[in-house]
This record gives C-alpha cells, sequence and structure tokens, in this order.
C-alpha cells in the first residue's frame, strides 16, 4: 500500500507533467457571426450600439454584422431573401409574421408618442374634422400607418373619408414641406424636419393619445430557419440586450450621451432625447412582468388586427404563435 509520502511525490510528478504537457492560455472560443437589420431610429437600435459600447456582444460570444434599412418592410423583405438572420424593427413586427414569415422574440421598445399627426393651418387644416376629402401623406403599412388608422377610428372617420397618399416617408415629409400635401402622418425624428423647415406646421396630435390601448411594440424576429436553429444564439443575444437595456434604465442621460456621441453624432442631444421621451422601455423585471402576463401578446395582437383588416392577411398567425416568450424569460429565470 502506498504510504502517504509516496502518495504526495507520486502526485507532484503527475502534476508537473500536466502542467508541462497543457499549453499556457486556453484557445479563445470562436465568435458565432450574425446578421442583423435594424432601422437607424433610437426606439429600434438604442440597445444595440449599447451593447456594442459595453462589449456585451462579444462578451456573450457573438460577433454581429449590422446592416441598416430605411423602413421594416425593406428588413422583412431581405430577411425572406436570406441576406439576414434577424432584424430589430417597428411596428411591422407585427405584420410579416403574422403572415408566418419569421418568428418574434424579443420586444425592444413600445412606441408611446414616436408616431405623429402634422398639418399646415395655411392650407385649410386646423382641426382633425378638416382632413375629410383631403391628402395626408404616410408610408403604409408602418408605425405611422397604424397611428393614422387609430386616429381616424377615434375621430368617426376610415381611410375612405380622406385621400391617403402612401409614398416612402422621406418623400411623404418633402411633400408636406414643399405644400404638395396638407397632413402627413410620420414618425420621430422626421417630425425635425417639418420644425424646422415649416415653422408653421402645426402637430395635431401623437400617439401617446392612443397608449396603452393602440400601444405600438418594437421588437426582434428571427428567420424561421434561423429561429428553429440556433436558440441558444437567440437566448445570447437577448443576454446582451439585457445589458444594454439595463444600462438604458440605471444610467439614462449617460446612455443617451453615449449614443449621441458615438452613433448619432449628427444629431443634437436634445433630439435624441425627445426621441427617447416619446417611446417606453422598462427596466428587466418590468419586462418579465409584460412578457409573463400576457400584456406583449395582448399589444402585438392590436397591431396584427390592424395589419389583418387593411391589408387583408388571410388566416393570420396570432400573436400568441408567433411571439415567443420563452428565450426571454427562460434567461432571465434566475
Amino acid at each position: 500500500m502506498m504510504d502517504r509520502r509516496e502518495f504526495i511525490v507520486s502526485a507532484s510528478a503527475a502534476a508537473a507533467t500536466s502542467a508541462i504537457a497543457a499549453p499556457a492560455v486556453a484557445a479563445p472560443m470562436a465568435k458565432t457571426k450574425l446578421r442583423i437589420g435594424y432601422l437607424h431610429t433610437v426606439a429600434v437600435d438604442e440597445q444595440i450600439w449599447l451593447a456594442d459600447h459595453l462589449g456585451a456582444w462579444a462578451r456573450n460570444g457573438l460577433d454581429p454584422q449590422f446592416k441598416e434599412y430605411k423602413t421594416g418592410i425593406e428588413l422583412f423583405n431581405a430577411m425572406g431573401a436570406g441576406d439576414i438572420d434577424m432584424l430589430a424593427t417597428g411596428a411591422v413586427v407585427s405584420n410579416f409574421p403574422a403572415r408566418g414569415q419569421g418568428k418574434m422574440f424579443l420586444a425592444n421598445s413600445i412606441e408611446y408618442a414616436t408616431a405623429q399627426l402634422w398639418v399646415r393651418e395655411d392650407m385649410g387644416v386646423r382641426q382633425f374634422a378638416d382632413l375629410r376629402g383631403k391628402r395626408v401623406a404616410t408610408t403604409a403599412g408602418t408605425t405611422a400607418h397604424v397611428f393614422l388608422d387609430n386616429a381616424l377610428r377615434e375621430n368617426k372617420m376610415t381611410a375612405a373619408d380622406i385621400d391617403l397618399a402612401g409614398m416612402p416617408m422621406p418623400q411623404a415629409v418633402d411633400a408636406f414641406i414643399t405644400g404638395n400635401v396638407p397632413a402627413v402622418a410620420l414618425w420621430v425624428p422626421f417630425n425635425i424636419a417639418v420644425r424646422e423647415k415649416v415653422p408653421q406646421a402645426k402637430m395635431l396630435l401623437d400617439a401617446g393619445v392612443f397608449y396603452p390601448s393602440a400601444a405600438v411594440v418594437d421588437g426582434w424576429a428571427a428567420s424561421n430557419t434561423y429561429y428553429a436553429a440556433n436558440k441558444p444564439v437567440l437566448a445570447r443575444v437577448v443576454r446582451a440586450w439585457i445589458e444594454a437595456n439595463d444600462m438604458l434604465m440605471a444610467r439614462t442621460n449617460e446612455a443617451l450621451g453615449i449614443l449621441h456621441d458615438k452613433y448619432y453624432p449628427q444629431v443634437p442631444l436634445r433630439d435624441i432625447k425627445e426621441q427617447f421621451g416619446a417611446m417606453r422601455v422598462f427596466p428587466t423585471a418590468v419586462w418579465r412582468r409584460l412578457y409573463s402576463n400576457g400584456t406583449i401578446v395582448e399589444w402585438l395582437q392590436q397591431v396584427t388586427d390592424f395589419y389583418a383588416r387593411v391589408t387583408k392577411i388571410a388566416n393570420p398567425v396570432p400573436a400568441a404563435q408567433y411571439f415567443d416568450p420563452s428565450i426571454f424569460l427562460s434567461v432571465t429565470k434566475d
């Protein structure tokens, strides 16, 4: 039988041999490459860039490649074509997944007053009733269109009561500025150009008057194939997002300053703060409650109902099926 001294000598020799054979530094884990499309507006990409600033993507083993698009419709078309794996967008996250195109897995923010209706009193529009028979520009199928539909219904009108001019938002805003249309339903930050170039223009109302009964959820969706095969990767995306969201909640002024300095240098800080004030974001614990009690599903379904009615979606997939809260809930269970 080996005595204690023999055991110590033998163990020490084995340890020395092991130390010689082992590499000095473990090889770094390869990062997972992701192709992520996004809209460059604070309500959609604030956590993306704060996660970048914090190093949260790399810390979670991710190497995201970001590509900017101008509308959510462009984003979903790109994902459908296989150009990106996932996306962060606005109201259309309640549209395409309801058509079976993509799976939503993360809520990003709630649009509170990001959509606004601007009118020109010099063209005969002073109150909402004056819109009857008038041309109103907006981008069909977007947050602004959802807001306009809510405003019409609240005022006992329908799209048939106005001359709805659908066009990309830059053109819609330009048409308003140049006096080709007397009203435009837009989303921030397009209001800044209107305010600066048409000082006599009037913001008639914003989407805040319909909150929360007509809340619009911004969020993330992955392609069907990516979602089915990469749920652990999506969980890492959620973890990186949570780091950024926690900073946004705990140190808001610092976070907005970072967004301005590093990612929105061309936008005055006051405008970034205005955009942030037009949305709602929550601490992780509150998000978890909204996921768990069905509130997010309810808000998504409200907007899906709009798309089903206005764009004639046949047999839309309900929000309870196209939105998967389990990834976020599993990450935050502790």
